[in-house]
């Protein structure tokens, strides 16, 4: 009989020679890789350094016993999928159950039946193998499953956003459109009526009371220098509404089939404007600067609509933390602030959107891009906001997504995008 393909090595524990030798010899017939242990303790130091495939474990023991020992390797998560074979002379119903109950898959009689042992061998090796295989397959369509839900996520927000803030900018364009048009002819009427009125005031020098207490209790001349300056904030205002409703066009741009040369700083810019209600002050936190410090970068390859919507998401996080740290009162400075940083380095724009929150602890920054994870409570969040900007950044563009942060001190995201698209 010969072994089954498997690169791993079966580890038998006796502390009799004798049981050894014949368990030894067994398994070299069959071109078995093993090693041995004479009691639990150097068996569980020997698993630790190298995991076998498979355990020979003798009940009777001296220090712990078999027992013991399998309880300690199926309460150890990275020791307690190993099977575990009990050899034992007890063949009393009690110990058997005692067996199962520690974790053990089967019991070989003593003497031992060469055959019986590698048939035995055999068959749990096989369903290791084959439960291992279930395992990875499962595992591998479960991350399949969570990526499709990803990319279905952000294709529907993206579509969903992108129509909701282009029906938004046109309906602001047209009667911004029209006050703005309409500013400029209503200057010219105002002005020559200013003029009328003071020719007016030139050759009828002697008003009738009337006239002259209306004109005083209006403060004519003051009235009239006001409207100029009050057309003068209605230009103003619809200018900042235009940029507005350029900022949701520019986040709003659709999709591409081809990444397009993209002004990032732009595509920055306009995701600060859509989110400039809650970068105010609210309650008893102060109005968070956003400080930035923009690098030369040239138009890089990207699909605009999808790398806005990374940018909202990274910002929107920030804000978030910052937002948390203050209810927590644990904000380290007494301005609550977010940083974003652009340059070029080795051919690659890098973007860095940090904050002076609170910081994430590691074990958080380990499952950062996880789909589903989330430490928000359920109506702040779904935990897809970062695992659809890191599929954005990573599969869309070829970039990378970190982040980095020390708790106290915030948290930092970098994105990296080639400067030349991929051919």
């Amino acid at each position: 009989m010969s072994a089954m393909v498997n690169p791993g090595f079966v580890l038998i524990v006796d502390d009799n020679p004798t049981n050894l030798a014949v368990l030894s010899e067994a398994l070299s017939s069959a071109d078995f890789r093993f090693r041995v242990a004479t009691d639990g303790e150097s068996a569980l130091a020997q698993v630790v350094r190298n995991r076998p495939e498979l355990i020979l474990l003798d009940v009777q023991m001296p220090g712990i016993d078999g027992f013991e020992t399998c309880r300690r390797l199926k309460a150890n998560p990275d020791t307690q999928a190993i099977p575990v074979i009990f050899t034992t002379a007890l063949s009393d119903t009690e110990s058997k159950a005692k067996g199962f109950a520690v974790g053990a898959v089967d019991y070989i009689p003593k003497p031992f039946d060469q055959a019986e042992v590698l048939a035995r061998l055999q068959v749990h090796l096989q369903l290791k193998l084959l439960t291992d295989s279930l395992e990875q397959q499962v595992s591998d369509r479960t991350a399949a499953l969570q990526q499709m839900q990803v990319q279905l996520v952000q294709q529907e927000k993206l579509s969903s956003l992108g129509e909701m803030m282009a029906g938004i900018a046109h309906e602001i364009n047209n009667p911004v459109n029209f006050i703005a048009s309409n500013i400029s002819p209503l200057k010219e009427y105002i002005t020559g009526i200013t003029e009328i009125l003071s020719l007016y005031q030139q050759e009828h020098l002697a008003p009738s009371p009337q006239l002259k207490d209306a004109i005083e209790e209006l403060d004519l001349e003051f009235v009239l220098e006001d409207i100029a300056k009050i057309l003068d904030s209605f230009a103003l205002g619809t200018e900042r509404i235009g940029g507005i409703s350029r900022s949701l066009r520019m986040f709003a741009r659709s999709d591409s089939e081809t990444k397009t040369p993209v002004d990032l700083h732009a595509g920055l810019d306009s995701t600060l404007m859509i989110l400039q209600h809650r970068l105010k002050g609210k309650g008893d936190r102060r109005a968070i600067e956003v400080l930035k410090s923009y690098g030369d970068l040239p138009p890089i390859p990207c699909y605009p609509g999808p790398m806005n919507q990374v940018f909202m998401n990274l910002l929107a996080n920030a804000i978030d933390a910052i937002e948390d740290a203050v209810a927590q009162e644990k904000l380290q400075d007494p301005i609550p602030q977010i940083y974003i940083t652009t340059q070029i380095v080795d051919q690659t724009a890098v973007i860095q959107i940090a904050d002076n929150g609170m910081g994430l602890p590691e074990s958080i920054q380990k499952h950062a891009f996880t789909p589903l994870f989330t430490t928000k409570s359920a109506d702040k969040g779904t935990g897809l906001g970062l695992a659809i900007a890191h599929q954005i950044v990573v599969e869309k563009h070829q970039g990378t997504l970190t982040v980095n942060s020390q708790m106290g001190k915030g948290a930092e995201f970098a994105i990296k995008l080639p400067i030349v698209p991929a051919t």
